[in-house]
């Protein structure tokens, strides 16, 4: 039976960091899961896209064609389609290759853009398999984002060691405390605590003893 933390039913979207500087990192750490992209980074490097695009200098009709594309983009991914969110990569692409950029601002800003959508396309092709139909899973009900799970820790963790904190944690301690808290989670603290103490007895919550 895998540990808690560890199910071989368990899809959760992945860390775009972990995904983009090495894609079999998480397949590693949890190999019994199947990760997936986290639908919330994606639509944040799309909004990123979005204002690159506005800050050029283009003419209305390109201007207009750009966001149309942008959009079609996220409307692929969401349906899970990376090979015409790919084919609209590579349109947006051929459009800034047909453009005269003018000055050398307006070169530069379009430089940034065709370079952020060129990695866009190299992201969505490298994690092609971690990309499923984000539209099918949200109406099922499943887990498309762990957007709300960051929120969380980041608020957890800013809270217990801002310095202004009179009782904060370390970096150690905090680790130390997470290590505990994941064998609590996969039922081996006792294990450890036997190991430790071959003393040691354990007396079963009335919760677990009603289970």
């Amino acid at each position: 039976m895998p540990p808690k933390g560890c199910r071989t039913t368990s899809r959760s979207p992945s860390s775009p960091t972990a995904a983009k500087t090495s894609p079999d990192l998480p397949r590693y750490l949890n190999p019994q899961a199947e990760h997936l992209l986290d639908w919330f980074h994606i639509t944040m490097r799309i909004t990123v896209l979005t204002q690159l695009a506005k800050g050029l200098r283009l003419p209305p009709e390109l201007s207009a064609t750009l966001a149309a594309e942008l959009q079609r983009l996220k409307w692929f991914l969401w349906h899970g389609n990376v090979f015409r969110s790919l084919q609209t990569v590579d349109d947006i692409t051929t459009d800034l290759e047909d453009e005269d950029t003018g000055g050398q601002q307006d070169k530069d800003r379009h430089d940034k853009f065709a370079k952020a959508v060129r990695e866009f396309g190299g992201y969505l092709a490298a994690n092609a398999s971690a990309i499923p139909n984000y539209g099918e899973r949200y109406r099922a009900g499943e887990i498309i984002s762990t957007s709300f799970v960051a929120s969380a820790v980041n608020q957890v963790i800013s809270k217990r060691m801002v310095k202004k904190q009179q009782m904060r944690w370390s970096p150690r301690g905090a680790h130390l405390l997470l290590q505990i808290r994941t064998r609590v989670l996969n039922d081996t603290l006792t294990d450890d605590y036997r190991r430790w103490y071959p003393d040691f007895t354990h007396t079963p919550d009335r919760q677990d003893q009603a289970a």
